[in-house]
């Protein structure tokens, strides 16, 4: 009998993206499996029903989910739907179970076993299925664009009848997969582009978009490939440094997040205060609090002469691309676990033991344990 995958509409605010598209659809189902798609799943990222070749339809989450050997999704589905899911199935979506420990504990208690995108290793051999790095390039590919919508000026140098404009300067502070890609598309679009990071190691990548690199004069590599706690005179530096070139510059890109940790300040009020009439921020740090003094998450907002954006889900906006992207990672994980038309789980495989938060009843991360643990308490007070 073929491996049931369902396949959920999203219903997050917001959320445009799909867990898969027709041609991956199509894929899924050569491994042996039975493909349904929760009816308009695909809608909002431009993707109709009647393009989902040979995939079954269903109207209703919780019936779907109910059959399902393994649920797609994209966003971590509610404790009503998981609570629908039969025990030993499995769930592939963004999970972040330190923030939700109540999905996790309905997890573990459904006894479904739970891969979280969040959590595909860092290594190559899992570069196929990191949905982290392929939504943060789309993210930081639209940031410039966003940016540049909000400026009072245009972002190349232009030669008019009356004289030239000078190209606008952009700095991209964090050079991580965003912001590469930012760095990326600022220098398509024209601008003069500067990037910043406290990796010294980032210099060669910035400059091979095209970019300056901003040298602090500070090396704060430390053991183990983790940055080292500065003096208090090379903080000093740093930000003296780099205050200079934020002070220059007529939009800044911040990209600096560590997920499951609120997003670390990088541009100070007093900053912001120094900056040009007419800059803009767009600060991709939003999700997790935000890299700048003044960031209001899902809000534009006017700090003196700046605008600060604090776009949400960055890569929903481009909800056709993020999808493809996102369902080729998921593809690449299911290829490791589905074999010859089963399911066959192996935890000696760094990828799948990285990325499986819960199974057969056990939530395999400490840290979301002890999150898991800490709400259960106030739970059973609730319940007498």
């Amino acid at each position: 009998m073929a491996i049931e995958i369902a396949v959920l509409r999203e219903t997050g605010p917001g959320e445009r993206r799909v867990a898969t598209v027709p041609a991956v659809a199509a894929r899924l189902a050569r491994l042996g499996a039975s493909v349904t798609l929760e009816r308009d799943a695909g809608l909002r990222a431009t993707f109709l029903d009647q393009a989902y070749q040979g995939v079954a339809l269903a109207d209703t989450a919780p019936a779907l989910m109910a059959k399902a050997d393994i649920v797609l999704a994209v966003q971590p589905p509610s404790v009503e739907a998981i609570k629908a899911m039969k025990p030993g199935a499995v769930l592939i979506s963004f999970l972040y179970g330190a923030q939700n420990p109540a999905l996790v504990a309905a997890l573990r208690d459904g006894k479904i076993t739970a891969f979280a995108m969040e959590r595909i290793p860092r290594i190559s051999r899992a570069q196929a299925m990191d949905a982290l790095s392929s939504q943060a390039a789309l993210a930081g590919y639209y940031a410039p664009l966003l940016g540049a919508v909000h400026m009072p000026r245009i972002l190349p140098m232009m030669t008019t009848a009356v004289g030239s404009l000078r190209a606008a300067t952009v700095l991209v502070m964090g050079l991580g997969v965003a912001g590469l890609s930012a760095l990326a598309t600022a220098h398509r679009l024209g601008a003069i582009t500067e990037g910043y990071d406290v990796r010294p190691e980032t210099a060669e990548q910035a400059q091979s978009l095209g970019a300056k690199f901003v040298d602090t004069g500070i090396d704060a590599r430390g053991e183990g490939g983790y940055a080292r706690e500065l003096t208090a005179e090379e903080q000093a530096k740093v930000r003296e440094v780099v205050s200079r070139h934020i002070a220059q510059a007529d939009m800044i890109v911040t990209t600096a997040a560590v997920p499951g940790r609120r997003a670390p300040i990088l541009i100070s009020a007093e900053q912001i205060a120094a900056m040009k009439p007419g800059a803009v921020i767009v600060d991709l740090g939003a999700e997790s609090g935000g890299n700048c003094e003044g960031t209001r998450p899902g809000e534009t907002v006017t700090v003196g002469h700046v605008t600060i954006l604090g776009p949400l889900n960055v890569p929903s906006a481009l909800a056709q691309h993020a999808s493809e992207l996102y369902a080729k990672n998921v593809l690449n994980l299911v290829t490791l676990f589905v074999k010859d038309g089963a399911i066959a789980l192996d935890f000696d495989d760094e990828v799948i033991a990285g990325t499986v938060l819960t199974h057969s009843g056990e939530i395999r991360d400490e840290g979301v344990r002890k999150a898991v643990e800490n709400i259960e308490p106030s739970c059973v007070e609730t319940a007498k």
